[in-house]
C-alpha cells in the first residue's frame, strides 16, 4: 500500500499555490493519501536570520521567482496574476488557522483552494476578514462559525503545533512533501514525493 504524503504549505508561498491547486488529482491517480498541514513561514525564516522572504532579500531571485510561477502556471492550466506581487508576502495567519478548522470540518482543502484563488487570481488581500469569510462560504463552511473557531485557542495552539512539528522535521521551505522521513521541497518535487510514497 502506498505511504501517505503530508503536504506542508504556506498561505503566503507562491509555489504552495501551484501544488494546492494540482496535489489532490496527481495523489488520487497514483492512489496516494494526502495530509494537508498549513504552517507559518515566518518562524522558520527567523530561525534562519531572515524577516521576511528570501524572495524579497534578494530581488533578482524574486523576480525570477514570480516570471517562473507564471511559467509554471501556464504549464499547468493555472491562472495567474501579476497583481498578486502588490502585496507579496500576505499576512497569512487567519487563514491558516481557518484552515485548521475546515480541514478538521471536511471543507478545509475546499477553502485553502479559495484562499489561493483570491490570492493568485483575484489580487486580494487574503488577511481580509471579509476576503477569508467568502472563501468559507464558497467551499461550503460557515463563515460565521468558522472565524469564531480561529479565534479559539484550539486552533491558535493547533496552528503553533504544526509551526512546531515542522520545524522538527526540518521543514524549511513552502511547500514541503514528506513521506515516512524523506522531505520533498517544492512545487517541482510534488510528483516525486508521490511517486515516493509508492515505492517498495
Amino acid at each position: 500500500m502506498p505511504r501517505p504524503v503530508t503536504f506542508w504549505f504556506e498561505f503566503a508561498s507562491t509555489y504552495s499555490y501551484l501544488s494546492a491547486m494540482r496535489i489532490d488529482a496527481e495523489a488520487e491517480a497514483r492512489g496516494v493519501e494526502v495530509v494537508w498541514n498549513p504552517f507559518l513561514l515566518g518562524p522558520i525564516f527567523k530561525a534562519q536570520g531572515w524577516d521576511t522572504s528570501p524572495f524579497s532579500i534578494y530581488p533578482e531571485k524574486g523576480e525570477n521567482m514570480w516570471r517562473d510561477l507564471e511559467r509554471r502556471a501556464e504549464k499547468y492550466g493555472l491562472p495567474f496574476n501579476h497583481a498578486a506581487k502588490d502585496l507579496f508576502p500576505q499576512h497569512s495567519v487567519l487563514a491558516a488557522r481557518v484552515a485548521i478548522v475546515g480541514l478538521q470540518a471536511g471543507w478545509g482543502r475546499a477553502f485553502c483552494r479559495a484562499v489561493y484563488q483570491a490570492q493568485f487570481v483575484d489580487g486580494a488581500d487574503i488577511s481580509d476578514r471579509a476576503v477569508i469569510s467568502a472563501s468559507i462560504g464558497a467551499a461550503g463552511g460557515n463563515p460565521e462559525d468558522a472565524l469564531a473557531g480561529a479565534e479559539r485557542d484550539t486552533a491558535k495552539s493547533a496552528l503553533r503545533a504544526n509551526v512546531e512539528e515542522a520545524r522538527s522535521r526540518r521543514v524549511y521551505g513552502a511547500p514541503s512533501f514528506i513521506v515516512d522521513d524523506e522531505l520533498f521541497w517544492g512545487d517541482d518535487r510534488l510528483e516525486d514525493a508521490l511517486d515516493w510514497a509508492n515505492r517498495d
